[in-house]
């Protein structure tokens, strides 16, 4: 009877070790890289997308940063939980040794934001390589501040702001008064944003699959609305839009916060929003950030059921964060 248990046992945690291994293949696989931001949120926003990805059962997430660190000072209790190895702080600087296995993941995620250090060049140009070729690619929020000097990159997200961006990388884009995509080649610099505050968010597209079924109007939670982004806008599919409080309203101009763009045979899902940890706890910034990941990885979204908890068009819903150990 004994031999028999044994034989039974082993058994069982063979087929339970061949259930799991098909389970992680099926899972799709993320790659989030940070490490310099100056939304100094970055070392516990990183954590944040991470459990709100894998609490979803689609998503498994894998983090690698730089070497070097910049502003991770005030949120540094959350470096740790990366698993991603210890770094210095200081001022932004180039880690030769940054090399993630792109080809391993079939999206990655951008928390990196303005003054970012550039990459070397050869993870800048197996990035390339591995959008142009079918990979998925997610930037948010500051994300779009990056790297203004990298040509691809820049045509990766469409439009940025900062970082000396003017109209010689491109036109501003925007929604126009009788909603209509505008490219406008107005001379001027890229990037300004009001007071951070809750703000209306309008599906622009409603038939794509990331925003399909969501409200045409909803609240969301206080953040900042970025505005007067530029750059190459070339493949890009507006998704979102919400007003400026720094242009006039009798502009009717509506910003683009949420965007899908075409790279080669690549995937991108770029999201202005997501400041601080407030603004990522808007349960519409969840639901935005769970189907963009998705569809960029597989061109597909499976999470078409809204939560309960989805805003309405005047009432923002957020979701305190709380860490999963």
């Amino acid at each position: 009877m004994k031999c028999k248990a044994v034989i039974f046992l082993v058994a069982y945690v063979f087929l339970l070790n061949i259930k799991l291994e098909a389970s992680n293949k099926s899972m799709i696989k993320v790659l989030i890289v940070d490490g310099q931001n100056n939304h100094v949120v970055w070392p516990k926003s990183t954590i944040m997308m991470k459990q709100y990805l894998e609490e979803s059962g689609l998503f498994k997430v894998d983090i690698v940063r730089t070497r070097y660190l910049n502003k991770s000072e005030a949120f540094k209790d959350w470096l740790a939980f990366a698993n991603a190895g210890e770094g210095v702080e200081g001022a932004p600087k180039t880690d030769d040794t940054f090399r993630p296995n792109f080809s391993k993941y079939d999206v990655v995620i951008s928390n990196f934001g303005w003054r970012a250090a550039p990459w070397p060049e050869k993870t800048k140009s197996e990035f390339e390589d591995y959008i142009s070729h079918g990979g998925g690619f997610v930037s948010v929020h500051a994300a779009d501040n990056s790297f203004p000097e990298w040509e691809a990159y820049n045509k990766m997200i469409a439009i940025g702001g900062w970082g000396g961006r003017n109209e010689k990388d491109g036109p501003y884009l925007y929604v126009g008064k009788n909603n209509e995509v505008v490219k406008d080649n107005t001379p001027g610099l890229a990037g300004k944003h009001g007071k951070r505050e809750p703000f209306l968010i309008t599906t622009y597209n409603q038939e794509h699959p990331i925003t399909k079924g969501m409200p045409v109007t909803w609240m969301h939670t206080n953040d900042e609305c970025y505005a007067y982004l530029r750059g190459p806008a070339e493949n890009v599919t507006i998704l979102a839009t919400a007003v400026s409080s720094l242009k006039a309203p009798e502009l009717e101009q509506k910003e683009p916060v949420a965007m899908t763009i075409k790279y080669g045979k690549g995937r991108v899902f770029h999201t202005i929003l997501g400041h601080d940890t407030k603004a990522f706890e808007c349960v519409g910034f969840i639901t935005m950030l769970q189907r963009g990941v998705e569809w960029a990885a597989t061109g597909k979204v499976t999470q078409t059921e809204l939560p309960n908890d989805f805003p309405s068009e005047t009432k923002v819903s957020v979701r305190d964060f709380k860490y999963n150990e």
